[in-house]
């Protein structure tokens, strides 16, 4: 387990710099708490890192509907 900031801890051994960045700028979020944490086989997504826990205190983050998903709906 690699300690990338004290609210970003990685189990990642191969991360992709994007997939980083994307995961810093979620911890930096007031609601997560305590820490986001990337699995092994965190990568870059839509929105969110592919692969991350991102637990919350008194928040929660409901996941974006594509158009794929609506227009099946």
């Amino acid at each position: 387990m690699k300690t990338i900031t004290a609210r970003l801890k990685s189990w990642a051994s191969i991360l992709d710099e994007k997939a980083e960045a994307q995961a810093r700028t979620t911890a930096t979020m007031p609601f997560v708490f305590p820490h986001v944490a990337l699995m092994p086989d965190a990568h870059l997504g839509l929105g969110a890192t592919v692969g991350s826990v991102i637990p919350t205190l008194k928040a929660v983050i409901c996941r974006r509907r594509s158009a794929l998903t609506s227009a099946a709906a």
